[in-house]
C-alpha cells in the first residue's frame, strides 16, 4: 500500500498522544486544587463545630436533669453497642435508602440528604409531637430523649465512617469539610427539634451562642496573626 494512502490521524479525528496524556493530568490537578479548597473550607468550619457543640451542651443543660440523663444515656448506649456488641449498619442503611427514595425526584439532593438529615431522630421527634397530644405521660418524653440520643450518635458515627472510607480523598478534604458540615447541620436540626419539646431549651439562644463563640475564635486567630 502506498504510504500516501495511510490515514492521517489528525485528519481522521484521532487524538494526539500528548493531548490524551494531558487530559488525565489536568483532571488530576483540578481535583487536587478542589481538594485544597475543600480542606481550607473544612478548617474554617471547625470553629462552628466547636461552638455549636458548646452551645448545644449549654442549652440541654437547662432542661430537666432526668431528661438530660436519658439523652446522654441514649448516646452512650449506642457507643457501647457499636464497640462491644454489634454494628447496627443495616439500620442506618435502611434510613439511608428511605431518604434516597423520598428525594429521588430531586437528584442533586439524593446523595447528600441521607447525610444531612438524621432520619430516625426526626421521625422520633415527629412521632412524639403527634403522640403527646393524646398521651402526656412522663415516660413518653423520657424514651423520646433516650432514642434521640441513640439515633443522633448512630447517624453521626456512620456518616463519619462512610465519608472517611474514601481512600482517594486528597488531604482528607472530603472528610474534614463534609463531616464538619454534616455535624453542624445535624446539631442544628436536633437543637430545633428539642427546642419544641423541652422547657428551657431555646433554639434562638443556641444559634446566637454558637455564632458568637465562632466569631470570637475567628477574631482571636485574626488578632494573633495580623494585629500583633
Amino acid at each position: 500500500m502506498d504510504k500516501k494512502e495511510l490515514p492521517n490521524k489528525k485528519e481522521k479525528g484521532f487524538p494526539a498522544k500528548g493531548g490524551a496524556e494531558a487530559a488525565p493530568k489536568v483532571s488530576g490537578l483540578s481535583g487536587k486544587i478542589f481538594g485544597v479548597v475543600k480542606f481550607i473550607l473544612g478548617i474554617l468550619l471547625l470553629p462552628f463545630v466547636y461552638s455549636s457543640s458548646i452551645a448545644f451542651i449549654g442549652q440541654i443543660g437547662l432542661a430537666d436533669g432526668l431528661l438530660q440523663r436519658h439523652f446522654w444515656c441514649g448516646g452512650l448506649s449506642f457507643i457501647l453497642i457499636y464497640l462491644f456488641v454489634w454494628e447496627p449498619a443495616p439500620i442506618y442503611g435502611w434510613g439511608h435508602k428511605i431518604l434516597e427514595i423520598v428525594f429521588s425526584f430531586f437528584k442533586p439532593f439524593v446523595k447528600v440528604a441521607p447525610f444531612l438529615l438524621p432520619i430516625y431522630t426526626l421521625v422520633i421527634l415527629i412521632l412524639y409531637g403527634i403522640t403527646s397530644f393524646f398521651n402526656s405521660s412522663a415516660w413518653l418524653i423520657q424514651y423520646t430523649m433516650f432514642l434521640c440520643g441513640f439515633t443522633i450518635v448512630m447517624h453521626l458515627v456512620f456518616s463519619s465512617k462512610t465519608i472517611r472510607g474514601n481512600k482517594s480523598d486528597f488531604l482528607k478534604a472530603n472528610y474534614i469539610f463534609g463531616f464538619s458540615f454534616i455535624y453542624i447541620i445535624n446539631i442544628g436540626l436536633l437543637a430545633l427539634g428539642l427546642s419544641l419539646i423541652l422547657k428551657g431549651f431555646s433554639f434562638v439562644a443556641f444559634s446566637g451562642e454558637a455564632y458568637s463563640l465562632a466569631g470570637d475564635i475567628f477574631y482571636a486567630v485574626f488578632k494573633q496573626l495580623f494585629l500583633r
